[in-house]
């Protein structure tokens, strides 16, 4: 075999672990956000390998990612189940320490927003009303999740307050929320609150942007409410 030959090969066998890992990880995911996986109901690896027709690696790779995002949990002896879902009381304290840091965080990100960071915080919004066609409610859902924490976290990276940023980053709080309930209306009036968010950046009024945030995560806050009932 040739160098070049040689080397398309080894490129080829790098890539190729990646992509399996990130299959895996997104159908476990979505399996998650959808409640189809239950709530600490057990994640046996075999089982999963066997469905996708991978190998265990591939499974387990996938599952050190879930859990270092919190939606799973790994138990010496035991293995991986579904993370519980968010108490009453963790997702009040959630919601409270959202409403300390977002709004400021937008408030900072109107009074530093430059064009080309305008134009990516309207890109991520557009790509949650009008991206790609999923292949289904599951897959449309989960990635609202996703782009949703995307978008909210670019915010906070424009504000520049790098404590702000990487506390919230790492609470991964749009992943959690959005597993309370599976159901269209999070999604939707989602979509109009994070336009009322570029108004306040477009116009660069620092004030409105403040209070778009707050009210989004209060809206927020009552539609989720019902998850409890």
């Amino acid at each position: 075999m040739g160098i070049a030959a040689s080397r398309t090969a080894e490129k080829a066998a790098s890539v190729r672990p990646v992509s399996v890992v990130d299959g895996v990880y997104n159908n476990i995911y979505e399996r998650l956000m959808s409640l189809e996986i239950a709530p600490r109901a057990r994640i046996p690896i075999d089982v999963i390998a066997r469905d996708l027709n991978v190998s265990q690696t591939p499974v387990r790779e996938a599952l050190s990612r879930l859990e270092r995002e919190g939606l799973v949990l790994k138990e010496h002896l035991i293995g991986y189940s579904a993370a519980p879902q968010l108490t009453r009381k963790q997702f009040d304290d959630l919601y409270t320490f959202r409403l300390l840091l977002e709004p400021e965080g937008a408030r900072l990100a109107a009074q530093n927003m430059t064009p080309d960071a305008l134009k990516l915080l309207e890109e991520a919004a557009a790509d949650m009303g009008h991206g790609a066609p999923p292949v289904d409610r599951t897959s449309r859902y989960s990635r609202f999740a996703r782009a949703d924490a995307y978008f909210h976290d670019a915010i906070l990276k424009v504000a520049g307050n790098d404590v702000i940023q990487s506390t919230l980053f790492n609470q991964h709080v749009h992943l959690h929320i959005f597993r309370l309930m599976f159901h269209t209306r999070v999604t939707q009036e989602a979509l109009e609150e994070h336009e009322n968010l570029l108004a306040a950046f477009r116009a660069g009024d620092a004030g409105a942007a403040e209070t778009a945030m707050r009210e989004h995560i209060l809206r927020s806050r009552d539609r989720l409410l019902s998850a409890f009932e």
